[in-house]
């Protein structure tokens, strides 16, 4: 018995000096000796057969070696332990030399940048910017700026009705006419109003059921088309370049009296003809005119005391000429490959 448990204790020891590689191994080792069907815990299980004075002989030799065996596999366990931490640290440790990883930047999206730009501008010429609701009352949307009950602008086919009387806003004017109730009767009024509006239109190359829209203007004694002519040509000429040619052409809009649209000479082109003007040199780039007197009175103020014009221009197709973009889906479609450009 006492050679067997010798011969178990040095194929033990061996085992943990030697087989054990790695915790898991160690493990085994353990259950193979020391675990409740174990080599040593057998020869324990067994000391029933022997005589009574073998009995406490053979009993502290076993418990001699089980503490033997149970303080090496201990001090295996640490040395393992502080093996493996350190291979870990070697392995994972972070090289210093290396660049960081920066994270990625974000960026103004060019309708943004352009609408920026032409707040820039307007707020250098002493413009303040106002702002309104994007769901409107048919009122301030339609009917303070000179557009009837029958008017066609109100068909169900071409604005977002909410309900009879609420909509979401086809153009930023409301904004005007609120400015407007907003001030004393005849007091002055330099403002734009930057914003999103909504139409039934079709979602294509040239068309958006929501776009970005700036309209502006001005109410004064003494405002006239001269001035309205200075303030655009101002602008245009910031916005595209003092060589851009301005024209004016006769138009109608409900609001104001009289109408002209604003052409430039085709920024492609340089005004000789091309694709984008249809041959011409020329594109339309925004709707303008006197406020009409009705829409004054609308608003508390006397077209006998005051005058004013007001003008209004869609965001996306600005950035598109300035830019050169093709396709005004681009600016909606969230494409990083596009968005990166700017």
């Amino acid at each position: 018995m006492e050679k067997q448990i010798e011969e178990l204790r040095s194929n033990a020891i061996a085992a943990i000096d030697k087989a054990a590689k790695s915790l898991n191994d160690l493990n085994d080792i353990r259950v193979k000796y020391l675990g409740k069907k174990g080599e040593l815990t057998s020869i324990l299980r067994g000391m029933g057969k022997l005589s009574a004075e073998d009995r406490p002989r053979i009993g502290q030799i076993v418990n001699k070696a089980r503490q033997e065996l149970e303080d090496l596999i201990a001090e295996k366990n640490e040395q393992l332990k502080q093996e493996e931490l350190e291979t870990r640290l070697i392995n994972e440790r972070i090289d210093v030399t290396l660049p960081g990883r920066t994270n990625p930047h974000g960026h103004i999206h060019p309708l943004t940048l352009t609408l920026l730009q032409i707040k820039e501008i307007f707020m250098r010429m002493g413009f303040s910017v106002e702002e309104g609701p994007e769901i409107e009352k048919d009122y301030y949307n339609f009917e303070a700026l000179n557009l009837p009950k029958d008017h066609p602008a109100r068909d169900m086919q071409d604005s977002f009705y909410i309900t009879e009387d609420i909509l979401m806003r086809s153009q930023t004017s409301p904004v005007q006419a609120r400015t407007m109730e907003a001030h004393e009767p005849n007091s002055p009024i330099r403002m734009i109003a930057p914003g999103r509006v909504y139409r039934r239109d079709d979602y294509d190359a040239t068309h958006s059921p929501m776009f970005t829209q700036v309209e502006g203007m001005v109410i004064d004694k003494g405002i006239s088309l001269a001035d309205l002519k200075g303030t655009l040509e101002t602008f245009l000429k910031q916005t595209f370049g003092p060589k851009v040619k301005v024209r004016f052409r006769p138009s109608f809009f409900p609001f104001t009296e009289p109408s002209a649209e604003v052409d430039i000479s085709c920024v492609m082109c340089k005004g000789k003809g091309c694709r984008v003007c249809k041959g011409t040199g020329w594109l339309e780039i925004l709707g303008s005119g006197m406020i009409h007197p009705n829409v004054l009175k609308m608003s508390g103020y006397d077209p006998e005391q005051v005058s004013g014009f007001a003008f209004g221009m869609g965001v996306e197709r600005i950035a598109m000429l300035v830019y050169g973009i093709d396709d005004l889906r681009l600016f909606y479609d969230n494409d990083l490959r596009f968005l990166k450009q700017f």
